[in-house]
């Protein structure tokens, strides 16, 4: 009975695994282009004011971004609310400092509501919530920002885990996507903003500090 059970789990995982990788090919010829002005949004955020302890509604557009000279971080998750995404969610906020020492603007998406967002982070993090973000979250629940940068799952209504870096005068420089189910390097994202920055060849695991080609 129970290498039946295993069995079927197995053939669900794998029927479950081809099916997104299979949308992750089919989706990949939408996505932007490396070197080419990335695709523009305004939209709603929520963010959490450290010190008056509120959490508010906001707007966010990459056209600010740019007039204000900073460059943009764009990482976007599946859902609100899982199990999965606060690990990603907490990871990059514990690198805050590094974002704002590189003038890099950092934000979160996801499809979900900017409500969705405000109870997710009105929730304390020992309950699966994640109160004090440092960074803003954005809502796209039209779909439009996920679709503009190709990692809409159309199936399920949400984000493959896409992650872009966008230099000051608003070019893309950088993406990585992975499936929902597997979680990103924050400090990979750190460390290749800033070899980005420093405008020189860096070899494979540069840091700031180190040689560079």
């Amino acid at each position: 009975k129970e290498y039946r059970r295993q069995r079927q789990m197995c053939i669900r995982d794998s029927t479950f695994c081809s099916n997104a990788i299979s949308e992750v090919i089919f989706l990949s010829n939408s996505f932007p282009r490396l070197g080419k002005p990335a695709p523009l949004f305004e939209a709603d955020v929520v963010r959490f004011d450290s010190r008056k302890k509120q959490i508010f509604f906001d707007k966010i557009s990459l056209n600010k971004i740019i007039e204000e000279k900073k460059w943009a971080v764009i990482f976007f998750y599946a859902r609100d609310f899982s199990d999965l995404c606060p690990t990603e969610i907490h990871s990059f906020n514990r690198r805050i400092k590094d974002f704002e020492r590189a003038n890099c603007v950092l934000i979160g998406c996801s499809t979900d509501s900017k409500n969705s967002h405000k109870a997710w982070m009105e929730k304390p993090r020992t309950k699966g919530g994640i109160d004090k973000l440092s960074y803003p979250l954005m809502a796209d629940p039209s779909l439009r920002i996920s679709t503009s940068y190709g990692v809409l799952q159309r199936s399920l209504g949400q984000a493959l885990r896409g992650t872009f870096i966008i230099n000051d005068e608003g070019i893309l420089m950088s993406m990585a996507v992975n499936p929902a189910w597997i979680g990103r390097s924050v400090d990979e994202t750190v460390r290749t903003l800033q070899a980005l920055q420093s405008g020189k060849s860096c070899p494979a695991g540069w840091r700031p500090g180190r040689k560079t080609l």
